[in-house]
């Protein structure tokens, strides 16, 4: 599979097309700019099969009814925990960036452990709240989309409705835990391998471990 990442919005939120040899496509965090979206898979002859989130903040969901308007059969997924978020604008928090706020609905939602299918891959969901209750990450061969949870250096900020600190720690313990390594493709800022995060990021070089034994499995 191949990845294709565009920047989108007004703080730079990633967008990636996540596709196969057969040219189907997952949009992954349509935040803005619809047409720009559209635009570059006709530019790589892709098909969207579906547009998956990692969580519901206005940034990453922004771009969903234009691309909807473009291809109305497009299913979009969400973490159950997130649903609520999409749908309430000062909890997705749409009003800081337009007074008016936005709002919209997920076709589906899913649940820790959840796998998709996409040119006869397999995609993984873990959920990896803190950010959002909602909060997933993707899997898909060595592709790790982790949304706003980890980035290149750092972690998601928590101050926000539904972010916990706690809940953060649990899911860096999951992502440090996969085995091997992964190219890591966050919800802003460069890409980076999880290896290379290990070393390097302070949030996982220095982690120990989790403030509360409570888990869950993916």
């Amino acid at each position: 599979m191949k990845v294709s990442i565009l920047s989108v919005g007004p703080i730079g939120t990633n967008c990636y097309l996540l596709y196969g040899e057969d040219g189907d496509c997952a949009v992954i965090d349509p935040g803005a700019e619809p047409e720009k979206v559209a635009a570059r898979m006709r530019e790589l002859s892709l098909t969207p099969r579906m547009i998956l989130l990692t969580h519901g903040h206005y940034d990453h969901i922004g771009g969903i009814p234009g691309l909807k308007a473009l291809y109305p059969s497009l299913p979009v997924y969400v973490h159950e925990k997130d649903k609520e978020m999409m749908e309430d604008p000062e909890k997705n928090f749409s009003t800081a960036f337009d007074p008016a706020g936005f709002a919209v609905s997920p076709d589906f939602t899913l649940k820790a452990g959840d796998t998709l299918s996409l040119s006869g891959e397999t995609i993984r969901l873990m959920h990896t709240p803190g950010h959002t209750r909602g909060g997933v990450s993707y899997i898909a061969e060595k592709f790790l989309f982790t949304g706003d949870t980890l980035f290149a250096g750092g972690v998601g900020r928590t101050d926000l409705y539904g972010g916990d600190m706690g809940a953060l720690r649990i899911s860096l313990g999951k992502l440090l835990g996969l085995p091997g390594d992964y190219a890591v493709y966050p919800g802003h800022g460069p890409v980076s391998t999880l290896s290379r995060e290990r070393r390097e990021n302070p949030y996982l070089a220095h982690y120990h471990g989790p403030e509360t034994a409570e888990d869950e499995q993916f």
